[in-house]
């Protein structure tokens, strides 16, 4: 017959046996992040060993980057939509309350993760979006700014200036009677004041949209978990599209039994397969977190016919830390081609000492 000990030892064990995860044998401190989040893997690091909240955290963490003029991929000097306007998407969760909240297509605010975190923590609502999430982020104080840079400003006339019609014209041209010079030779002319290397990077990204995120996990020694991810989305946008950073379940998805989850890449892909939510459930069945995010990566393939071809036509990388301290990040491709040459693709990772750089597993080969 059990004692009362030996009882309540035995409930403690419950939610760790349901998940099919290992009872973590000592306490750990992990934050997990995107590659262009090394600082913010250190500042939430910083943050956790001085005692804050996991998503108090993260979100410090992130605003690094959104407060970042040189990161286009994220806030303040994000690439914009094909109008030329900053459009903002962000979404948190916080595991010990199992509260979230998350904005989409909101301008002029530099920290969309803060304006998150306050639909989280000052309404009824998850999402807001569009003119009522920039109305709530001015209520609570939050300063309106033109998030354009002349860099990213640059980028999108580059990009206007690259379009052409079936007979090859382009209005934002220097005109019919022009000689006949075409990009990117024209572009030291139309930008004389720019350096060669700041035009060849606007050229890329005009031609090969890129699809910049950050997401950032963290835990903390209590098992208390949090997650945060935020983007100014897709390059050249139509105006008004959400990818899938600010959607509960596929950009992020925190489950405090289990783990967390999140996503950068094509967020239309992961749309499609829930990624974020399709990881956690894979590690709360016992998964690690390399095999759950290699799991939803075959979902997305499939959705393909698995055929490589189309697949190369984009990229997707999947996050996971779980309530044990076990993490991954997981590439669709092997990685990226970078002056002929192909670039592993990696995360960000800071367990207590120097955030650090490691290398995502895959499902496809680069070649």
């Amino acid at each position: 017959m059990m004692n009362r000990r030996q009882v309540l030892l035995g409930s403690a064990l419950l939610p760790a046996a349901r998940t099919g995860l290992a009872v973590p044998t000592a306490a750990r401190m992990i934050v997990i992040s995107s590659a262009n989040g090394l600082r913010a893997c250190s500042r939430t690091m910083e943050l956790l060993k001085s005692g804050q909240d996991t998503l108090d955290a993260v979100v410090a963490g992130v605003n690094i980057n959104e407060e970042d003029p040189e990161d286009s991929s994220v806030g303040f000097g994000g690439l914009p939509n094909e109008d030329g306007v900053v459009e903002l998407d962000a979404s948190v969760m916080h595991g010990p309350t199992r509260r979230c909240g998350s904005v989409a297509s909101l301008r002029n605010i530099k920290t969309p993760s803060k304006v998150a975190r306050l639909v989280m923590d000052q309404t009824d609502h998850v999402m807001l979006a569009g003119e009522g999430a920039l109305r709530f982020a001015k209520a609570f104080g939050l300063p309106e700014d033109n998030l354009l840079t002349e860099k990213s400003r640059l980028a999108w006339l580059v990009w206007k200036k690259s379009l052409r019609d079936s007979g090859g014209h382009n209005n934002w041209g220097p005109g019919l009677d022009a000689p006949p010079e075409r990009p990117p030779a024209s572009l030291k002319r139309d930008f004389p004041n720019v350096d060669e290397e700041t035009l060849a990077w606007a050229w890329e990204v005009a031609i090969h949209p890129p699809t910049g995120t950050i997401n950032c996990l963290a835990l903390n020694p209590k098992g208390e978990l949090s997650g945060v991810t935020t983007t100014s989305g897709l390059a050249w946008k139509i105006p008004g599209r959400v990818g899938d950073s600010p959607v509960l379940g596929a950009g992020l998805w925190v489950d405090q039994d289990v783990g967390g989850a999140g996503s950068t890449g094509r967020g239309e892909e992961n749309l499609r397969v829930a990624g974020a939510h399709t990881i956690v459930e894979n590690m709360r069945r016992g998964m690690s977190a390399k095999e759950a995010c290699l799991d939803a990566l075959k979902r997305v393939a499939r959705n393909f016919d698995n055929d490589a071809a189309r697949l190369a036509q984009f990229d997707l990388n999947f996050y996971a830390l779980r309530k044990d301290g076990d993490y991954a990040g997981a590439a669709l491709w092997s990685g990226r081609l970078r002056q002929g040459k192909i670039v592993p693709i990696t995360f960000a990772v800071n367990d207590g000492g120097e955030s650090r750089l490691e290398n995502c597993v895959y499902l496809l080969e680069k070649k």
